[in-house]
């Protein structure tokens, strides 16, 4: 055991999940969405794996002995990245800003504070707690940053719960019902084709967020267009309206005073 975790590739599922099974996967979930400094655990990954070692074929893959327990999974995981974002957004509400007043380094980035506040502000404060889950590390940060811009605790707990239901459980359950399939079609080698499946799996699940940029910049051109109709409008208005009154004049005035 410890020959293994001196030799553990911390940003390797299958290393995490053969190492620390289930209990691996509870703390990696929670310190995932609830530290700052666990945005680089891999999380998708480490879910659709999780899956694949519940089912039937996880011996064959993983080795003997490292099937994980399905239901416990499926209550354990939501429960941890429950906790684990609402500690996060605690954090937000008690420290504020100056949680992310520091130096860029090879673990923080200003960026991924304000690729967080941008999800935040653009989508608003339910909707951006759910479609966060499906994106790495703005999954992390976009709890102490809705703690930081007011979101009320007992309305983030409420999207929080719904998010984490649909992440954990939804990767979840893709790992154990497509792991029969896996296996036989790749064997044990399914660590040479983690990397496609977790990516189709992140590109389905931020469609949701690809649809509402395009939903939002055709209203914002149909606001733009409108704006310009009005302008134009306004100005003919005027326009017509300032001949009227040069037309009334001359009236007035009369064919003598011209």
């Amino acid at each position: 055991m410890l020959s293994e975790s001196v030799a553990l590739n911390p940003l390797d599922p299958k290393d995490l999940i053969h190492t620390f099974g289930l209990v691996g996967v509870w703390v990696i979930l929670f310190a995932e969405t609830g530290l700052l400094v666990g945005f680089f655990f891999p999380g998708d990954s480490l879910l659709f794996l999780a899956g694949v070692a519940a089912s039937p074929v996880a011996d064959a893959i993983f080795g003997a002995g490292t099937r994980l327990n399905l239901v416990a999974l499926l209550v354990g995981g939501p429960l941890c990245a429950i906790i684990g974002a609402q500690l996060g957004h605690w954090f937000g509400a008690r420290y504020g800003r100056r949680m992310f007043e520091r130096p860029n380094s090879r673990l923080f980035k200003r960026e991924y504070v304000e690729k967080a506040e941008y999800y935040f502000q653009k989508f608003g404060p339910a909707k951006a707690v759910v479609l966060a889950r499906f994106i790495p590390i703005v999954r992390t940060f976009l709890n102490p940053v809705a703690g930081v811009l007011g979101m009320p605790a007992r309305q983030f707990l409420l999207w929080n719960v719904v998010g984490a239901i649909l992440w954990v459980d939804g990767i979840l359950l893709i790992g154990y019902l497509l792991a029969d399939q896996i296996y036989n079609a790749i064997g044990d080698k399914i660590d040479r084709y983690i990397l496609p499946v977790v990516a189709l799996i992140i590109v389905i699940s931020v469609l949701p967020i690809f649809f509402e940029f395009l939903r939002d910049r055709r209203a914002r051109k149909r606001g733009e267009a409108a704006a310009v109709v009005a302008a134009s409008s306004a100005a003919g208005a005027a326009e017509a309206y300032r001949d009227a009154l040069r037309d009334d004049d001359h009236r007035r005035r009369g064919p003598q005073d011209r």
